[in-house]
């Protein structure tokens, strides 16, 4: 069977699900799923993701995001090989742990996205390991439901916002909606072509984002379509240190090429690198 594409946009939705080999245990104890949670909130930091849901199963986990850029497989890399890495070291356990790639729906969110904060939640009561998802801390039910803290990578409000602008009473009916899905079907008797959970406008609007056979990731001068020109940015007048810090963010925040920067300031490429390197580094330091 053909993989399913991976398709990456600006914005999009994902219920993602990353499973054992053969089945086996990706989570032994506790201590395995605080260091996943810990660095599933790099992640979502680095990457800018949005977490909208979680949960933690024993052989495998899922996810409801939203990517603001086209990087979901960057950061899933970054996620899973991270993981790993900390899993063997922890478990005395050696090579892969998760079953080949991870499988990503696309979603449309105004559809599907409640279904899905749903289904997540329920999952643990589906499988008989809780009566109540309440019960099972390993997921984003209770930090949602407003019964437990919410974690800094979860992002809770726009789940909220769709049941009522007063937060206490939102929480309240979200509990009630994940509830009555306990006898409710699962979204997935709606999911089309392996990747897509939505109506055929979406498919068809996704599928205009790309050719067949091919991923879609947005370059990064496509993401910056409104970046100020590089002539606007410098100031003829301004100290070095100011220069250096705004040759630092045309790089990084808004994608200029080096040599164009070094061209807008007649320096030599070399040296503009040379400041560019330094940002990057001082920004990892900082986070």
């Amino acid at each position: 069977m053909a993989r399913p594409l991976r398709i990456e946009y600006l914005g999009a939705f994902y219920h993602i699900t990353s499973r054992g080999n053969g089945g086996d245990s990706i989570f032994k104890n506790d201590t395995d799923r605080n260091f996943f949670l810990e660095i599933l909130g790099e992640t979502v930091k680095q990457y800018r993701w949005v977490c909208h849901a979680y949960c933690l199963m024993d052989n495998h986990y899922h996810l409801v995001v939203e990517t603001p850029e086209a990087n979901l497989s960057r950061g899933m890399r970054y996620l899973n090989g991270v993981y790993t890495q900390k899993y063997n070291w922890l478990n005395n356990h050696r090579g892969h742990i998760f079953q080949g790639r991870f499988k990503a729906i696309i979603v449309d969110r105004d559809s599907y996205l409640l279904e899905l904060s749903r289904y997540v939640a329920l999952n643990p009561v589906r499988a008989n390991m809780v009566e109540h998802p309440g019960h099972w801390k390993w997921s984003s039910y209770r930090a949602t439901a407003g019964k437990g803290p919410v974690p800094s990578f979860l992002a809770t409000d726009f789940i909220l916002a769709l049941f009522a602008k007063e937060r206490s009473r939102a929480r309240e009916f979200y509990a009630s909606f994940v509830l009555e899905g306990i006898t409710r079907e699962s979204p997935w008797k709606d999911l089309r072509g392996q990747i897509f959970l939505g109506d055929n406008n979406f498919i068809a609007a996704c599928k205009a984002l790309f050719s067949k056979g091919e991923s879609l990731e947005v370059p990064r001068q496509q993401r910056h379509a409104q970046r100020p020109p590089l002539e606007m940015l410098f100031n003829t007048e301004e100290s070095r240190k100011d220069r250096n810090e705004k040759i630092i963010r045309a790089f990084g925040e808004y994608a200029y090429t080096l040599q164009a920067i070094a061209d807008v300031l007649g320096l030599h490429y070399s040296s503009v690198s040379r400041i560019a390197r330094a940002g990057k580094k001082m920004t990892k330091y900082k986070t």
